[in-house]
């Protein structure tokens, strides 16, 4: 799994549950809690620490990897790119996007063309 930084623990926990076939209550037993503990959490009602999320995740049968990265601010240097826009300039270019893709598309269903 790959998230950026506006990712919860209550949606990793929910994803390693859900990628694992289990159901709250399953997880809950495997992790010795209940299941209302683990529906709290999975809501956003508690904010486990780093630590219980890593076991519950664990107790799915997964593992959770975190790991220190350069920033990458790419999209927020779009998004500000895009604010400065005004809507008729950003659905232009929107459709402009659909229309390169669209070709695309076109372009690799007709298949090669001959020399």
């Amino acid at each position: 799994m790959c998230y950026a930084d506006s990712m919860k623990g209550a949606h990793l926990v929910r994803e390693a549950r859900r990628r694992a076939g289990l159901t709250q209550a399953d997880l809950a037993d495997r992790a010795g809690t209940t299941q209302s503990a683990i529906a709290r959490l999975e809501r956003g009602g508690s904010a486990p620490s780093l630590e219980h999320i890593v076991d519950l995740v664990r107790s799915c049968g997964l593992d959770l990897r975190v790991r220190l990265v350069d920033l990458d601010d790419d999209d927020w240097a779009l998004a500000r790119q895009n604010l400065a826009l005004d809507p008729d300039e950003r659905v232009e270019r929107m459709l402009a996007s659909v229309r390169f893709a669209q070709a695309g598309r076109e372009a690799l269903a007709a298949g090669p063309r001959e020399p």
